[in-house]
């Protein structure tokens, strides 16, 4: 009886914050407002409501033990070339809004790399256009004082997602390589508030970490400062590519969502926007590399279609016809769940090989919901 209670106190608050994130978009940004109140019937359509994680350059001044970006990075690449594939521009980002929005998507999150090391930060903001897009900004800290906290809010930044991997001072500046970097985001923490800015902590959970005092002190810090924690949980790409001994598995899942009755802790399997999907892959999020290709997440290192070459419609539309991206699968993470077939099955496709990989390396045509071909 307890358990149902929990449930339903859980889903109770949730629709209420629900109503009021929308009533301040209604009154903050209408488009975006508009759009957001007809996901339930997009995703009833079987239409996609993805946030555009836009991974705008890898350019990064941390070198993170965990970076699922690592691969991405031309340090990675060999030395018979400088990258001379074609990357985004600021027309092109302009492009990606508009197409975005055509298609009623409402969010998007500028990351990276480091965003705020970006010299043309603000005009990739402005080609973006906050009237028509939340906008969100990943960020280590580093750079994020209560002078840029409150220019980003100036020109249309509505959410900061900052990383804190650890509440031990040690730790968390070991784990990212950077001395002091745990002190410049309990500064990033007050200059955000004090900004007006939406503000969530991302941390990463992995199998030792999971169970850990330090991660209950490090909730106990979030739930002081009012701050949810968004968990990510380990994945075997990037600089951890190959490492399966540091993925959780169900028992790991389980524990945190049982978190959730007491902090405002939550995962991509979280219901958003009162709808609940489970892995939001392609469904609810997909990945724009700086090279344009899409990918479903930032952990799924396969490339779904190209923008530069195909509409992003018609390439998230691919990806949806996928068993493992539809919207009849409810898994808990394909790539970040041990217990999940889709690690053995499909993971090894992509390793060892230049990133993105081509959907076609991944995929067979019975991958498919139909069991049609490659288009």
């Amino acid at each position: 009886m307890n358990a149902v209670k929990d449930v339903a106190d859980q889903n109770q608050e949730s629709s209420t914050n629900e109503t009021n994130k929308r009533n301040q978009l209604r009154l903050e940004k209408p488009r975006v407002y508009e759009k957001v109140i007809q996901y339930e019937e997009k995703v009833k359509r079987g239409e996609s409501i993805a946030i555009l994680q836009f991974q705008y350059d890898y350019t990064c001044n941390f070198h993170c033990e965990h970076c699922s970006a690592d691969n991405f990075m031309i340090k990675k690449r060999s030395d018979r070339e400088a990258d001379e594939r074609r990357f985004f521009n600021l027309d092109d980002v302009r492009e990606l809004s508009r197409q975005g929005d055509e298609m009623g998507l409402a969010h998007i999150v500028i990351t990276g790399g480091e965003p705020l090391v970006y010299p043309d930060f603000d005009q990739v903001v402005e080609a973006i256009d906050p009237s028509k897009w939340y906008i969100s900004s990943d960020s280590n800290g580093w750079h994020l004082d209560k002078a840029r906290a409150k220019h980003l809010k100036a020109i249309g930044v509505d959410k900061i997602q900052l990383s804190l991997d650890s509440f031990r001072r040690e730790e968390h500046d070991k784990f990212r390589q950077k001395e002091g970097s745990y002190d410049r985001i309990l500064r990033a923490v007050d200059a955000c508030q004090e900004a007006g800015l939406n503000l969530i902590f991302q941390t990463v959970i992995w199998k030792e970490r999971c169970k850990s005092q330090e991660f209950i002190d490090y909730l106990e810090y979030a739930k002081s400062k009012g701050v949810g924690t968004y968990v990510t949980f380990a994945k075997p790409v990037g600089a951890w590519e190959g490492r399966m001994e540091v993925l959780c598995g169900d028992e790991e899942w389980n524990y945190v969502h049982d978190l959730a009755k007491e902090y405002d802790v939550f995962t991509h399997l979280t219901p958003g926007y009162g709808i609940d999907i489970g892995c939001i892959a392609v469904k609810r999020m997909v990945s724009v590399t700086k090279y344009g290709d899409i990918m479903p997440c930032p952990y799924t290192h396969t490339s779904l279609g190209n923008f530069f070459e195909e509409p992003l419609e018609k390439i998230i539309n691919r990806g949806l016809s996928l068993k493992s991206f539809s919207y009849g699968q409810k898994h808990l993470c394909l790539v970040g769940n041990k217990d999940d077939p889709f690690i053995e099955a499909k993971m090894h496709r992509m390793y060892g090989k230049p990133v993105p990989v081509p959907m076609n390396e991944v995929f067979d045509d019975e991958d498919f919901v139909t069991g049609k071909p490659f288009d």
